[in-house]
């Protein structure tokens, strides 16, 4: 394969700023529409990405423009501090030599960073839809394969129908406005999370810029207290999505699984986002899950929307 670093004639590439928001936004979309049929990205999440604390924009952030028209976008952050690299690579159909370019400069860079870390190799993962604008052909001449299949489920709710359950016996829910919740909220989720796929240990402080935490309801995300065992699950939600209600995370303690706790909540998050005025809510997850996640949504009445696949690299770090 032939790196060149050097821009295909007549495109031209500069790193993003946070002055970018709008427009990487607006590109977004362009791509929710070609791949999902409708625009789903929201400038709340742009702006988050472009404030990672794991990215240095000068370096680490591209926008390939044909003439003054952005066409291509990409990102890349560092969470694992060792060979683990996360990107992201967006580009317009009939921008080949564009999109190509785009990878040449993210693939050298997480070179570096792996080898910054003190790894001897770079773990490049790269979330795109099953029907990408990205040509997947060019992904696996250049060595990346997929290697984990998410899919995106969505529900339709309506209030008088879909209603706040009752819970399980001993089990309370409570909203994490405390301090206190919020850090017992992160706990759960790392441990919980712990043995899922791509699951990269995150501090408190870590977790809250990940979630944008300035701007996060903390009325939307639920701690669940069995009595007997303590808190043992959480539920994370976000209502900032102009397309539908969000759960973002949905966690259960190992020990606690099997009471219906995954159901409760679930089924609490339709009823709260039914009374909140929405018609459909939705959550992603990941098909290989050993936890049977996706066997209970689908019992639970969700469908696929869409698919998503990881696509990963691996390459000597340098």
């Amino acid at each position: 394969m032939t790196t060149s670093l050097k821009p295909p004639s007549g495109l031209t590439v500069r790193p993003a700023t946070l002055d970018d928001a709008a427009a990487v936004c607006e590109l977004l979309n362009e791509v929710d529409l070609l791949e999902i049929g409708r625009a789903d990205t929201e400038l709340c999440d742009v702006r988050a990405d472009l404030k990672h604390p794991e990215v240095d924009l000068e370096r680490d952030s591209w926008l390939l423009f044909d003439g003054d028209l952005l066409v291509g976008y990409a990102l890349l952050w560092d969470e694992s501090g060792g060979e683990r690299i996360d990107v992201d690579h967006y580009v317009l159909p009939g921008r080949t030599e564009g999109s190509l370019h785009l990878l040449d400069l993210l693939e050298n860079r997480a070179a570096e960073r792996a080898a910054a870390n003190g790894a001897t190799r770079a773990v490049v993962h790269l979330h795109l839809n099953t029907e990408p604008t990205t040509d997947p052909r060019h992904l696996r001449a250049r060595g990346w394969r997929t290697v984990r299949r998410y899919n995106v489920m969505v529900r339709h709710i309506a209030s008088g129908v879909d209603l706040l359950p009752d819970p399980p016996p001993g089990v309370v829910l409570r909203s994490c406005r405390a301090e206190e919740d919020r850090r017992r909220a992160h706990a759960l989720l790392q441990e919980s999370f712990t043995e899922h796929f791509d699951h990269q240990p995150r501090t408190y402080e870590q977790w809250l810029d990940d979630i944008d935490a300035e701007h996060v309801d903390w009325s939307l995300i639920w701690v669940a207290h069995v009595e007997g065992v303590g808190d043992a699950a959480v539920l994370r939600t976000h209502d900032n999505r102009a397309s539908m209600g969000w759960i973002g995370n949905l966690g259960v303690l190992a020990e606690a699984r099997g009471r219906g706790l995954g159901s409760h909540l679930l089924r609490h998050a339709f009823g709260h986002y039914a009374a909140l005025g929405r018609d459909r809510i939705g959550l992603g997850v990941d098909t290989d899950n050993s936890s049977g996640a996706l066997g209970l949504y689908e019992r639970h009445g969700m469908t696929l929307d869409y698919a998503v696949d990881t696509w990963e690299l691996i390459r000597p770090a340098v």
